[in-house]
């Protein structure tokens, strides 16, 4: 152990667990024997890392959290899957994160900066991007896909195969049940779209130009009474090749489980 780790006495750490420079592990927490902590990662009292996890820099686990035990799928069966948690992270009280299956690719990712709050629950291959918030409670199901810079609401659970679009924002206690598309704000039990995401777009500068082209993007998706094949040639027509617009655009035509509306 190096001189600049703390692990406490009554803590477990595995043979073969790999510790990075600055790490702190608080009294009765497990660490795994396939588990790599990175440079400064913090696991509090109680929390158990275990399988094949990759925890990333300056992240911290909070107490009686528990992440990278199997999924909770009826068709694995001991297979080598895997967790990946970025960096500067927040995985809060009482979060679970389970590791992938094989027929999902074998991999659960939290990307970087994510906050994690409590008791909320990330299933099995489900995809996190960079910069997300799930609020207290909130549950994804397998292979749920959250795209960078999306919040989601507490007490929210999303259904499986389900997608949240980047800088989207999921209002408490609702059920996503289909494809949220980028820049909104939805809500409901099944959640529905209520328009564009525009406090959260401004806390994170996107200029008003900006703005007003999703707003139109939106008004062409969901108020002009189109099929979504005849909004995607309507959106493709005007020829807006903004990243945003791209970003939109991609979405739609990728979606499996259709938008929520």
């Amino acid at each position: 152990m190096s001189d600049s780790q703390v692990v406490h006495a009554t803590a477990v750490v595995e043979p073969g667990a790999k510790l990075g420079r600055g790490v702190r592990i608080g009294p009765y927490a497990v660490i795994g024997p396939a588990v790599v902590l990175g440079d400064g990662v913090e696991v509090d009292a109680h929390a158990v890392i275990e399988g094949h996890t990759t925890v990333g820099d300056n992240s911290r686990i909070f107490s009686f959290s528990s992440v990278g035990k199997p999924p909770q799928d009826v068709h694995y069966a001991g297979q080598e899957t895997s967790v990946e948690i970025g960096r500067n992270c927040s995985i809060r009280e009482y979060v679970s994160i389970h590791r992938g299956t094989e027929e999902g690719g074998g991999l659960t990712r939290v990307g970087d900066g994510c906050m994690i709050m409590a008791y909320s629950h990330v299933a099995h291959d489900c995809r996190v991007g960079d910069h997300v918030i799930m609020a207290n409670g909130a549950t994804l199901a397998g292979h749920v896909e959250i795209q960078d810079h999306a919040v989601i609401g507490g007490l929210t659970a999303v259904h499986q195969y389900a997608r949240i679009g980047r800088n989207a924002f999921i209002g408490g206690a609702s059920a996503v049940s289909m494809d949220v598309v980028p820049f909104a704000s939805a809500a409901g039990n099944r959640a529905k779209i209520y328009g564009v995401n525009v406090v959260g777009l401004r806390r994170h500068r996107f200029s008003e130009e900006t703005i007003k082209a999703i707003r139109n993007a939106h008004r062409i998706i969901f108020r002009s009474n189109l099929r979504l094949e005849q909004a995607v040639e309507e959106l493709e027509r005007q020829h807006n090749n903004s990243a945003e617009m791209q970003c939109i655009l991609e979405f739609l035509q990728t979606t499996q489980r259709g938008i929520c509306r």
